[in-house]
């Protein structure tokens, strides 16, 4: 596929994923982690313009001056933003405007793609792509929380994006380790935090060749793990008597009988399926109580071929860090990843909801380790 035609893939996927949509849905958030559908779209679209339009469009004029200002994420170098907890108060522009906006930025950029673009613009607009899907899986977990939030259980689709067959029984694969490589080298589109490939020495170790089902996670439940302060670290102890957590996120009990949350509405958890939703915290005390632990981002890498994967974004012992060598990419777009490798926990390989060929065995997601809105799992080792 060209680039002008994949452009355009990911650009309507995007547009899809919101038809089921009213357009009360575009509006509301629900959590400071949790951004509305209205503003994901904008801001996909603003990050085109800000970092390729702007500066390689002849005489480009933006579509509204303000969206540089609204749609603007994190990004330091690109000026003032709207504060992070304000982006479901804005009942304007309306959803009928941002689409204007994405079909305005849309014509600009295929035109600019048709024209030809040297390298480091081609780069660009490809790490552009990567990142709308990245938000397209964000769509999924952004709106999964904040329909939750409704005590009517509304329902998004027919698939509930939380249910898969019967997992196989547990097995342990024996992996010897040594000195390995670790991260990016091949050809294709990476993110700058999966390189440079570099030597890691990893000590013989044994991992799951499957994830954690919900029954397992049942099982530590009644065995009082919410309760017992041994399995937990200090911080995760704190937060679950400050948030006065008994079970994972989405998740209530009723007539005892579990039922979970999805994108399908209220539905009774099927024991035999992947656990989700768990954070760090839960990941490790799970661990603990299993007197096993979480693999290091190492570990995964180098037995990823060896396992299935893609169903649950994967809980790692690792902190995210930079590789020997990691280089962040001048101007504001080097602000993309690198500012963020301190406080938080690498998750490997990817989930239910992300896009295809949006995954890469050596592809590090990561983040806080109180948070669990996105589709995590837990695969042990020992």
């Amino acid at each position: 596929m060209d680039l002008l035609q994949h452009y355009k893939s990911v650009r309507l996927q995007s547009l899809l994923m919101c038809e089921a949509l009213a357009t009360e849905d575009f509006v509301p958030q629900a959590a400071l982690f949790a951004s509305p559908p209205k503003w994901n779209l904008a801001h996909t679209s603003w990050f085109f313009e800000e970092f390729i339009l702007k500066t390689n469009y002849k005489n480009y004029k933006h579509f509204h001056p303000g969206y540089t200002f609204l749609f603007n994420s994190y990004y330091e170098g690109a000026g003032k933003r709207t504060s992070r907890d304000e982006r479901g108060s804005l009942s304007r522009p309306t959803v009928k405007e941002v689409y204007d906006y994405r079909v305005f930025i849309d014509r600009h950029m295929e035109e600019l793609i048709q024209e030809g673009l040297n390298p480091d613009v081609n780069d660009l607009v490809i790490l552009g792509l990567n990142h709308e899907q990245q938000h397209q899986e964000l769509f999924f977990t952004d709106h999964k929380y904040n329909l939750s939030r409704n005590p009517l259980h509304p329902v998004y689709s027919n698939n509930p994006f939380a249910e898969k067959g019967e997992m196989p029984n547990q097995e342990y694969l024996k992996i010897e380790g040594g000195l390995v490589d670790i991260g990016f080298d091949n050809e294709g589109f990476a993110f700058d935090n999966e390189k440079p490939s570099h030597k890691v020495f990893v000590s013989p170790f044994e991992i799951s060749k499957r994830l954690v089902s919900n029954g397992e996670f049942m099982t530590f439940i009644n065995d009082g793990g919410y309760n017992k302060y041994e399995f937990w670290h200090e911080e995760g102890w704190k937060w679950v008597n400050d948030q006065e957590k008994k079970q994972p996120l989405y998740w209530q009990i009723d007539h005892g009988t579990w039922y979970q949350y999805t994108l399908a509405g209220l539905r009774e958890i099927k024991q035999e399926h992947p656990l989700s939703h768990i954070n760090y915290y839960e990941a490790f005390a799970y661990a603990q109580w299993e007197k096993m632990r979480l693999p290091t981002e190492f570990e995964w890498e180098i037995a990823a071929d060896r396992f299935p994967w893609g169903d649950r974004w994967e809980w790692t012992e690792s902190s995210y860090l930079p590789y020997p060598g990691y280089e962040k990419a001048e101007g504001t777009v080097g602000e993309y990843n690198g500012k963020f490798m301190v406080n938080q926990k690498v998750l490997r390989g990817a989930s239910i909801v992300t896009p295809k060929g949006h995954s890469r065995k050596t592809y590090r997601n990561f983040f806080h380790p109180q948070l669990g809105w996105q589709f995590t799992g837990i695969r042990l080792a020992k």
